[in-house]
């Protein structure tokens, strides 16, 4: 599959199924921890594919979370039974599969707010 697919199909549930056992989620990160960190953590226990330590798109600091895309299922396995609850800078790291993202629609937001005024004495 190419990687213009792959982007443009994102919230598919058939690409996440096919991938998702390789894609790790790590969390209670310290928020100095770097991709760099996340990497040299878990070359360790195979080949890293990716690594991602969510950042605020503001401020730019850790959300103190991340992903890592190791080279195959067997290799996100180890890392997980080897990283998960290993103290990282005082903390108890959450390593798991990572879940698929959350496919987001409107909730009604500012489309409802811009109706107009609301007939009063009306129930919906």
């Amino acid at each position: 599959m190419s990687q213009n697919f792959l982007k443009a199909n994102i919230h598919s549930p058939t690409i996440w199924r096919i991938s998702l056992s390789n894609k790790l989620y790590v969390g209670n990160l310290d928020g100095n921890v770097t991709k760099a960190d996340l990497e040299q953590m878990f070359v360790k226990h195979g080949i890293v594919m990716s690594a991602l330590v969510c950042t605020d798109k503001d401020s730019g600091h850790s959300k103190g979370f991340g992903f890592v895309e190791m080279g195959s299922d067997q290799e996100a396995k180890t890392a997980i039974a080897e990283l998960n609850g290993k103290s990282l800078g005082g903390r108890n790291l959450i390593v798991n599969e990572a879940n698929p993202p959350k496919i987001r629609g409107t909730s009604g937001g500012a489309k409802d707010r811009n109706r107009g005024p609301s007939p009063r004495g009306q129930r919906f």
